[in-house]
């Protein structure tokens, strides 16, 4: 099923299908992702961008404080303060493990994982080691039959996410994107 995310009831439609554990392609505040439920997904994930199951997904998150649901690091405040952005921030896991947050710019898609009640896994739109896809019609003659849900958002283009690693307890930046860490 195909929606337009200007339509009433986009934001909804795709918290449903997040709910009921399917992969849904959405549009993010950097480019479209395939978007699952944290913990429940990233098998399907894995499967459809055929790529090894062992590589993580970023983990979206609706407000900036969500992250000490799963954390219990402190994060530097002029770190935590420039989200909401397209800023990734890879922390300990309480317990053992690492994984990468996000928390987006954009209202509609902070609004489709608070609606979820959970982070969401998002990863760029494409078949494993080939460039993301960004024209929305190309996003659904390739991917179409493989989620329940694609929301049309037009074509996205934006930068990558700047990409954080604080697991030392010191910031370092991995990746240069949208947003500048000095």
């Amino acid at each position: 099923m195909r929606i337009q995310k200007s339509s009433p009831n986009s934001a909804a439609a795709a918290a449903t299908e997040l709910k009921q554990g399917n992969v849904i392609i959405i549009p993010t505040d950097t480019i479209y992702g395939f978007s699952g439920l944290i913990g429940k997904t990233a098998e399907s994930i894995a499967r459809i961008k055929g790529r090894a199951e062992n590589k993580p997904f970023i983990a979206l998150i609706a407000e900036p404080a969500d992250i000490y649901y799963y954390t219990d690091i402190k994060i530097p405040e002029r770190i935590l303060n420039l989200w909401p952005a397209p800023l990734t921030l890879i922390v300990p896991l309480k317990g053992q493990g690492t994984q990468a947050f996000r928390c987006p710019a954009d209202n509609w898609l902070r609004s489709v994982i608070a609606a979820s009640e959970d982070a969401v896994y998002s990863t760029s739109v494409n078949r494993s080691g080939m460039p993301p896809l960004t024209d929305i019609e190309a996003i659904c003659r390739e991917f179409e039959d493989s989620v329940s849900l694609i929301v049309d958002d037009g074509n996205l283009e934006g930068l990558p996410s700047t990409l954080v690693d604080l697991t030392s307890g010191t910031p370092c930046v991995l990746r240069q994107g949208a947003v500048v860490i000095d």
